[in-house]
């Protein structure tokens, strides 16, 4: 079977078609983006984790037209493998640290009780409280300065645009203008940070560029990018599918509001049930079977997150939304070498939101119906817009 990925009812709800997919055949050939689709728990696993698979980035043509995309991917972690990856992780593994993000819990907690009690009636859970609780965590890390940081989600929003399956050339133009724009501010700021550093991770980059780990200029931009880009994007959309999917099922956040230590098995859950990300893609540096069917060098092969998540070989009954549910394993972070490097903050930022979302009222419901942004790969509302009125 074919899958149309900008079919507006299955980006709506591509759950139902996963599943005929998956049903069909753990690994299937898609001609129209040539590329297999690995749909089962086990073959999207597999992908994920193993070594002859993996990510290599080629630069877009024309390069020139193309010059501030390919930077920004040509220079990051996860467009590389071993050792470029292994060096360019390793330098910013640190501030993602259990004991580090630890810390920052309290903090994050009372940014998101703020943000609800400056909130109104009724207010949108993403731009009221997801956008800016995300922005604020992972600038605060980094170290962009607090007057600078509402100009990165528009510039977030605009690149990560470009990892759809099919774009407009509008998107493309706003997505080269936005890597330049920000690439422009990280390195200016980059520098700033070389000549009176601080306590943040873009001083500590900055800092490490001479020596024997060497970390280039564009290193250092784009790896910058990469952890602001990635480390809201997914928490801000994870939080609007998670909270809508709760709200969805009143028994669930009744026994949620009864039982506040579920909280850290809701997110999981959340993740399961509707991942923010739903596709990603793998390349064959040799020859490697994956669920029976062999891919040639040089073939790519998308792991089907969303429909791995809902593997009846792996979660009983994987259409219902279960707070409870144990074990978990479900692949939203990914798997392998490129598993998510701030899923430990992004949990953080979750719980927290949750937990202030559960305290600041006890009839909280959905204000109007949310509508998808019409995108499959990174899943998300435009907006959620809820209301503590219980009529």
């Amino acid at each position: 079977m074919v899958i149309d990925f900008e079919d507006p009812d299955f980006i709506r709800d591509p759950y139902p078609a996963l599943a005929r997919l998956r049903e069909h055949a753990a690994v299937s050939w898609h001609e129209p983006t040539g590329k297999w689709l690995a749909a089962s728990h086990a073959t999207a696993g597999a992908v994920l984790r193993d070594r002859r698979l993996g990510r290599f980035w080629q630069d877009r043509e024309p390069s020139e037209w193309w010059a501030p995309f390919n930077m920004l991917h040509r220079n990051q972690m996860m467009e590389n493998e071993p050792p470029d990856h292994t060096r360019l992780r390793t330098l910013v593994a640190k501030a993602f640290g259990r004991g580090h993000v630890e810390r920052l819990r309290p903090a994050v907690a009372a940014s998101a009780a703020s943000l609800l009690a400056a909130a109104g009636d009724p207010f949108d859970l993403l731009t009221d409280l997801a956008e800016p609780l995300a922005v604020t965590v992972i600038a605060e890390l980094l170290g962009v300065p607090a007057a600078d940081r509402h100009r990165l989600r528009p510039w977030s929003a605009a690149i990560v645009r470009m990892y759809e399956v099919s774009r407009t050339p509008e998107a493309e133009r706003e997505a080269l203008a936005a890597c330049q724009e920000f690439a422009d501010y990280i390195r200016a700021l980059a520098a700033e940070r070389t000549a009176r550093p601080e306590n943040d991770l873009i001083s500590h980059l900055a800092a490490v560029r001479d020596g024997s780990d060497r970390l280039s200029g564009d290193e250092l931009v784009a790896s910058a990018i990469l952890l602001l880009n990635a480390g809201h994007e997914a928490s801000v959309n994870a939080l609007g599918g998670g909270v809508v999917a709760l709200l969805h099922h009143p028994d669930q956040l009744a026994r949620l509001r009864d039982d506040r230590s579920l909280v850290p098995a809701a997110i999981e859950e959340m993740i399961r049930y509707d991942p923010p990300l739903h596709l990603f893609v793998r390349t064959a540096a040799a020859p490697v079977t994956i669920g029976g069917v062999t891919i040639p060098e040089g073939g790519e092969i998308a792991a089907l997150l969303g429909a791995a998540n809902h593997d009846p070989a792996v979660f009983a009954d994987p259409g219902r939304f279960d707070i409870t549910r144990d074990p978990n394993p479900h692949l939203g972070f990914g798997a392998g070498l490129h598993f998510c490097l701030g899923a430990p903050l992004a949990r953080i930022e979750l719980q927290a939101a949750l937990s202030a979302l559960l305290d600041h009222s006890p009839t909280l419901v959905l204000a109007t119906d949310p509508v998808h942004r019409p995108t499959f790969v990174l899943r998300a509302f435009t907006a959620v817009n809820l209301t503590t009125q219980s009529g």
